[in-house]
């Protein structure tokens, strides 16, 4: 391990903060090698969280969203490291993700860091409990995914993904449901506000 690296035993904002200070361009690849342990859900954390926020993005998260689907095959067959086509896995995040949201990203994870503990810890690392995980992030993930660009509409379902996410870092089931509400919640919006935008059109041709 290089001095730049982050130690396991560290709080997770501190290792994600190590290594966004590290030299070297971040891409996606790099956060599986990183983050060997929680790999898959380092990965989700750092590529919905975009997409989670409440900002008119134009479809450009859509390439974040397809790898999460992605990662979260790959915990549903059973993968113990993420996989990704070079392509994919050479990608670089870009300034905007690590310069401004990440930064972001890591206050947000240091105050929940105070209030969360581990609850349930042992399920996580079950490996039926972590595939089952991993068919709600492809759910999440393709919820937001396919709502309507500049809508707002993809923020509840990826802001689910993030939380179940930290759930699996922080080993808390408690927050695991709380992630799983907000989701779920993003989805039944998306489904309402879809059904009525059919029947308007529907009604106006």
């Amino acid at each position: 391990m290089s001095d730049d690296a982050p130690g396991p035993n560290e709080p997770f904002s501190d290792q994600l903060e190590q290594w966004l200070r590290a030299d070297g361009d971040k891409t996606v690849g790099e956060l599986g090698t990183v983050f060997a342990a929680k790999s898959f859900a380092v990965t989700v954390l750092v590529l919905m969280f975009f997409p989670a926020l409440p900002l008119p993005t134009g479809g450009v998260t859509h390439v974040f969203e397809v790898i999460t689907v992605l990662v979260g095959a790959e915990m549903v067959a059973g993968l113990r490291t993420v996989w990704l086509p070079a392509r994919l896995r050479d990608r670089s995040l870009g300034a905007a993700t690590t310069e401004r949201v990440l930064p972001f990203m890591l206050r947000r994870i240091r105050w929940l860091e105070r209030y969360s503990r581990p609850r349930g810890e042992a399920l996580f690392t079950r490996r039926w409990f972590l595939r089952l995980l991993g068919l709600v992030i492809i759910t999440f993930a393709l919820a937001a995914g396919l709502a309507p660009p500049f809508s707002g509409l993809d923020t509840l379902p990826a802001l689910g993904a993030v939380v179940v996410a930290l759930s699996i870092i922080l080993g808390d089931v408690v927050a695991l449901g709380v992630g799983v509400a907000v989701g779920l919640v993003g989805i039944a919006l998306s489904a309402t506000v879809g059904a009525a935008l059919v029947h308007f059109l529907r009604r106006l041709f």
